[in-house]
């Protein structure tokens, strides 16, 4: 393991009961490794997540400086979390930013809940307490009705700060049979896979070497529905040329009469696997492909890694796709809210402007919004904002 800082030992973060949880973090040694290192190591992470990998946010985030922190109990790895320090407008600072982390190395240890409560304790320490900047946590949407990861965060004294507008996500449950998985479908989406099923369709796991062939079928994508795109694409040909499988998206194809209609790259490490990109031509619609698409990959997922749960991610706030990944889902599946992002600060000028850099990006965010919908009218939102959470079914 190669280390570029000593490792810090975590004997400040005295262990802290949660009001809520009642757990109590362990005491754990912290260090920081190389960004390839850091891969090699959170390939094997039940909760891995491509926004955790260093050659995602070394791409995503330029601007920032990338801090793998492994976490250790007794010598062994644990955890870790990939902790972007960002600099705050006019450098009169810094603000630390864990997207989708802290990850467990084991998420069913039994004492999982006390290693993530260790980390967070040793993240305070040395970003807030050490450093003086703000720590901006932001789990990821929880498989359970409460998240326990965010009540946490609350617990430890973090604040709630900006949440998505449209926060649900969507996850089908992949650990059930073929029939199972087709009577926990929605009537209507089951009915739309059949007919899809007699449209002379035909699913092709591809190899890396036909991304070109997805961007051609994005690009044209993109040319035709002329949304502005704000999502991390940028990203696929370093994701794409990572040498190991784990991490590696998996590229997948819908093909009618010889000809590419639909594609799909898909995150598969961990315990949960994640949509990342489509990709669809005009044919596409008429023929239901997205249907005949997402059926092949949810029972190759399932055959073929052990994930526990296909991510599907938001709607960006569009019904018709709601509606899609809501029948998808089905009756095994869930949908749950991401939560808010949450911060802390050990000192009340970082936290201030922390939030204050917050709501500054959150303000031209939604003006970029706006104007978009004004430039474009079909990018803008169809789904309400004030319909019913439907993430406790």
């Amino acid at each position: 393991m190669s280390v570029i800082a000593d490792r810090m030992a975590a004997e400040k973060a005295a262990p802290v009961p949660s009001r809520r949880s009642g757990v109590a973090g362990l005491r754990l040694e912290s260090e920081l490794v190389e960004g390839a290192e850091w891969d090699r190591v959170i390939a094997g992470f039940d909760d891995v997540c491509q926004e955790q990998m260093h050659v995602f946010a070394k791409r995503r985030w330029p601007g920032a400086v990338q801090e793998p922190r492994l976490f250790l109990l007794g010598g062994e790895v644990v955890g870790g979390a990939m902790v972007m320090v960002q600099p705050l407008p006019l450098r009169l600072g810094e603000i630390a930013v864990a997207k989708w982390a802290p990850m467990l190395k084991d998420a069913s240890s039994p004492d999982a809940d006390a290693i993530h409560a260790g980390m967070v304790d040793a993240m305070m320490v040395e970003y807030a307490d050490r450093r003086g900047q703000m720590l901006s946590i932001l789990p990821w949407a929880s498989s359970t009705p409460v998240n326990t990861a965010y009540e946490r965060l609350i617990s430890r004294g973090f604040r709630r700060g900006s949440r998505l507008l449209f926060p649900n996500r969507y996850m089908v449950n992949l650990r059930l049979s073929d029939d199972e998985q087709r009577r926990s479908f929605d009537q209507a989406w089951r009915r739309q896979l059949n007919k899809a099923e007699k449209a002379g369709l035909v699913f092709e796991h591809a190899t890396p070497e036909g991304i070109g062939a997805f961007e051609a079928l994005y690009a044209a994508m993109s040319e035709r529905k002329q949304f502005a795109d704000h999502s991390a694409y940028e990203t696929v040909p370093d994701l794409m040329d990572i040498e190991d499988p784990q991490l590696r998206p998996e590229l997948f194809f819908v093909r009618h009469q010889g000809e590419l209609v639909a594609g799909a790259l898909i995150f598969k490490g961990g315990e949960r696997a994640v949509y990342l990109y489509g990709a669809t031509n005009d044919k596409a619609l008429p023929l239901r492909a997205g249907y005949f698409l997402h059926w092949h990959i949810i029972r190759w997922l399932r055959d073929n890694t052990r994930a526990r749960w296909y991510d599907l991610g938001g709607t960006d706030g569009f019904q018709g796709l709601h509606q899609f990944k809501k029948g998808m889902v089905g009756a095994a599946g869930v949908i749950r809210p991401v939560p808010p992002v949450a911060n802390y600060a050990s000192r009340p000028l970082a936290y201030m402007m922390g939030a204050g850099a917050f709501a500054g990006r959150d303000f031209v965010q939604h003006a970029r919004r706006i104007l978009g919908s004004w430039l474009n009218p079909r990018s803008r939102p169809t789904q309400s904002r004030g319909a019913p959470d439907e993430a406790a079914r």
